[in-house]
């Protein structure tokens, strides 16, 4: 192929499947692009920028074109195309989302510890939250903090309640309340911090991109998808790791070493959420449809004066 015809937002894999959405997102969660200095990505986004408007620089390869692609997905919001911050983005996930769920799984016991690693992990998802909603529907400052607040009041209280409640329960009960309190924290804290999509809209488009209006069902139907994948995201290791750990801390060679039970269960959450992370993103369609029947009566009927019966189906970005 030549590079001249290259189509460098054609996806490498066939996003309509599961399988075909999991490379995508294998490749750009990748947590090695993480540690690439700014000028490497900037880099990266003048050669997508370069590509997409026909004129690729003498010499480069198609290699050197998916690679740029992949950082440039990997670190630029797909709305605005502005360089997210990097605690924000989903190839950070692994490293930021093990130390916190490690140390959330290994401080669970005392009220103090659950009240501040619940914390941490709240100020971690609201920044997430934010870093990949739909930019297209702004939210001021006021909102996010209120957003925040809700979101770990939220998770500290669900935590600290189930913590005095499972102080009889055995063991392995009290072990699962911090994945309860994410869970919880999961369902307020991404739609406060979406609020502005769900009462304002998000912008829906046909196949070819033509912008049709804002639905306000399209951005529910999104966020309830995303909040189904992060909740997704960290079952798998804040459910099966609490059973792992019990049982080894039964050995004692385990209870020799109480001081590296922490490190440990970074370790393995890393291991969970190298899988997991592209697992869930890819649960759903980035690019999300949803059938005009099915939208706000105002929005359809606009759309059928308009169209007729030639636009069956919406699109939209869900966000992560």
């Amino acid at each position: 192929m030549a590079l001249s015809s290259f189509d460098i937002d054609a996806p490498q894999w066939d996003q309509s499947t599961f399988m075909g959405r999991l490379k995508h997102f294998f490749n750009i969660t990748d947590c090695r692009t993480a540690l690439l200095p700014d000028s490497r990505l900037d880099e990266a986004k003048a050669l997508v920028e370069s590509c997409r408007a026909g004129s690729i620089p003498p010499g480069t390869t198609e290699e050197q074109l998916h690679y740029a692609k992949k950082l440039y997905d990997s670190a630029f919001h797909p709305d605005t195309g502005d360089r997210m911050n990097l605690i924000g983005r989903m190839s950070f996930q692994v490293p930021g989302g093990m130390a916190i769920t490690g140390f959330m799984l290994q401080f669970y016991r005392t009220v103090p510890a659950v009240v501040f690693w619940q914390w941490v992990n709240q100020s971690f998802n609201a920044l997430v939250n934010y870093t990949n909603r739909n930019a297209a529907s702004p939210i001021t400052p006021k909102q996010i903090g209120v957003a925040y607040i809700t979101a770990t009041s939220t998770a500290l209280a669900t935590a600290v309640g189930l913590n005095l409640y499972t102080k009889k329960a055995p063991p392995l009960v009290a072990r699962w309340v911090p994945f309860a309190a994410v869970a919880a924290a999961n369902c307020v804290n991404i739609p406060m911090m979406r609020q502005q999509e769900i009462l304002n809209g998000i912008a829906v488009t046909d196949e070819n991109g033509n912008k049709l209006g804002h639905s306000t069902k399209a951005a529910v139907k999104g966020i309830t998808q995303v909040v189904i994948s992060r909740i997704t995201m960290a079952a798998p290791g804040m459910i099966v790791l609490p059973i792992i750990m019990q049982r080894l801390e039964k050995y004692k060679f385990m209870q020799r070493i109480t001081f590296l039970h922490g490190p440990i269960q970074v370790m393995m959450v890393g291991v969970f959420l190298i899988f997991m992370v592209p697992a869930a993103c890819s649960l759903f369609p980035q690019r999300c449809s949803m059938a005009v029947s099915k939208l706000e009566p105002e929005l359809r009927n606009s759309i059928v004066s308009q169209y007729g019966d030639s636009v069956q189906q919406v699109y939209f970005n869900k966000g992560l």
